[in-house]
């Protein structure tokens, strides 16, 4: 956050949309399930410690921090550029992530922010995505189809003592934070193959840069 900075916005040129079926027709039911799905994605990236956040780690050893159920979440790098990761998944779970996105979030008083309605913080978010562009996807050398750009739910988000926004020009304070609104293009993934061992994913995007590489491990799970 700069020293202009008048609400807490954020962009990330996140994205791992790997094995939709391609020729699949996106429905209002989709549509609904996918901003439910956005705005649940921002809580888990913006509630993790910078520290262990998924999003700044490097390596990705911090890939599991915070997952949970049959839908686990995938990041991309804070702020954009470039990264190598590997992580594991376990068997038969789904998962849900950008290509590339955004968030507004209303915080008053915060860095000399004003109070925003849902309005301006989807404004704030959609301003940031607009310009994204160069969007691919491959996995495993093959490239991927991205579903259209989704406005996800209104949500409230709760930020630690040590997040992702705070920097030498404005500590952003912990506690609840709404509204809140993303806008982006995302993937639910349907839960990849034991083989091969290892799943290869590319993703690029452009407006900001960002240019990552994934390596999967799909780990099979006991259930007896």
């Amino acid at each position: 956050m700069n020293n202009n900075a008048k609400r807490i916005v954020a962009i990330i040129g996140i994205g791992l949309a790997l094995m939709m079926p391609i020729n699949r027709a996106f429905g209002d039911e989709d549509s609904e399930f996918f901003a439910k799905l956005s705005a649940e994605w921002w809580q888990w990236a913006l509630s993790i410690p910078t520290s262990v956040n998924p999003m700044t780690d490097p390596t990705g050893e911090f890939a599991v921090v915070g997952q949970r159920g049959s839908i686990w979440f995938l990041a991309g790098k804070w702020g954009g550029t470039i990264a190598i990761r590997s992580c594991s998944v376990p068997q038969g779970t789904a998962l849900f992530f950008p290509v590339t996105n955004a968030v507004g979030i209303n915080a008053p008083g915060v860095c000399g922010g004003a109070t925003e309605s849902v309005s301006q913080v989807r404004k704030d978010a959609a301003d940031l995505i607009a310009g994204a562009t160069n969007l691919l996807v491959t996995l495993d050398g093959v490239a991927i189809k991205i579903r259209p750009r989704v406005q996800s739910k209104v949500f409230s988000v709760a930020l630690p003592e040590d997040n992702v926004f705070d920097s030498p020009d404005c500590n952003v304070p912990a506690g609840i934070y709404s509204p809140a609104a993303g806008d982006g293009y995302y993937v639910l993934l349907p839960p990849l193959s034991v083989r091969p061992k290892v799943h290869t994913l590319h993703f690029h995007a452009e407006n900001p840069l960002q240019d990552i590489t994934y390596h999967l491990t799909v780990v099979k799970v006991l259930l007896q």
